[in-house]
């Protein structure tokens, strides 16, 4: 039971480390250049747009 927890948690800390983006957190937004707030750059690492933009961004995609 030990060993089957202990790959568990394993398994978990690669996923994690592998599923975290790659990119670099931009300091103005790539559509409108914009400055984006360092508190929105803390919560989304690895943003590249403004709360503005990325809204509009999603909102086309559906």
């Amino acid at each position: 039971m030990a060993q089957a927890h202990a790959d568990e948690m394993l398994a978990r800390n690669i996923a994690s480390v592998v599923n975290r983006p790659v990119c670099v957190t931009a300091l103005f937004c790539e559509d409108c250049d914009a400055p984006i707030p360092e508190q929105r750059r803390r919560a989304v690492w690895g943003v590249t747009r403004c709360v503005s933009c990325q809204d509009m961004g999603e909102r086309y995609s559906r």
